[in-house]
């Protein structure tokens, strides 16, 4: 399992680094490397997290959970393909993946109620400052849209106090990244729209990914 891990952290590098790159690049190849690349770095991830479960002894539900969430990653990243663009498919598999997360953070054991109210004090800033913008615009966008952004930002909210609650570090980290990830992602779909922001939507939703499958270690 070790070779494995070793082996699942360096694919997801290189597929990382070469989806960064599709995200800055004007080349014409950009969105074919793209479509190889974004799921490829997510199931190389996924893998990782299951090596280092099994190898750190982690609980069998939570390397099930873990498994579970990532794939639902995964669908999401196939769903929000500029070559597929299914948001509210997208949308709901993300969500499925974040309740996933919160079951393996469960089973992984809640240690600190301090880190948990922090947490909450966070989300509770960046949903006012941006959940609330972001609302809106998918609102103006199409109406039908307000009630399941709502809810997924009330999952993934909720994701990153449980999270936190662990006090396991990459697992702080990583679900900080994943909001801080779908804030940049949400304000670019329904509120505005800058260059910058499609490589930093990846880079931090792989460093979040990262940080959630080093939780199982």
């Amino acid at each position: 399992m070790q070779t494995l891990a070793v082996l699942a952290a360096t694919v997801a590098a290189v597929a990382a680094l070469g989806n960064w790159w599709s995200r800055v690049s004007l080349s014409p190849a950009a969105s074919r490397v793209e479509l190889v690349t974004k799921p490829t770095a997510t199931i190389a991830l996924g893998t990782l997290a299951v090596a280092l479960g099994v190898d750190g002894g982690a609980p069998t539900g939570a390397v099930v959970a873990a498994v579970v969430a990532f794939a639902c990653c995964l669908a999401g990243d196939v769903a929000l393909l500029p070559a597929v663009d299914r948001f509210v498919i997208g949308l709901g598999a993300f969500l499925v993946g974040h309740v996933a997360f919160v079951v393996m953070f469960v089973l992984l054991g809640l240690e600190s109620v301090g880190l948990a109210i922090a947490a909450l004090v966070l989300v509770a800033i960046v949903g006012v400052a941006v959940g609330r913008r972001v609302v809106g615009g998918a609102r103006r966008s199409d109406a039908a849209l307000a009630a399941p952004v709502v809810g997924y930002l009330a999952v993934i909210s909720s994701m990153a106090v449980i999270g936190w609650a662990t006090a396991v570090p990459a697992a702080v980290v990583g679900s900080a990244l994943f909001v801080a990830s779908d804030s940049v992602l949400g304000w670019r779909q329904f509120v505005a729209e800058r260059r910058w922001m499609a490589p930093v939507v990846m880079i931090t939703y792989h460093g979040a990914l990262a940080g959630l499958a080093l939780s199982l270690r």
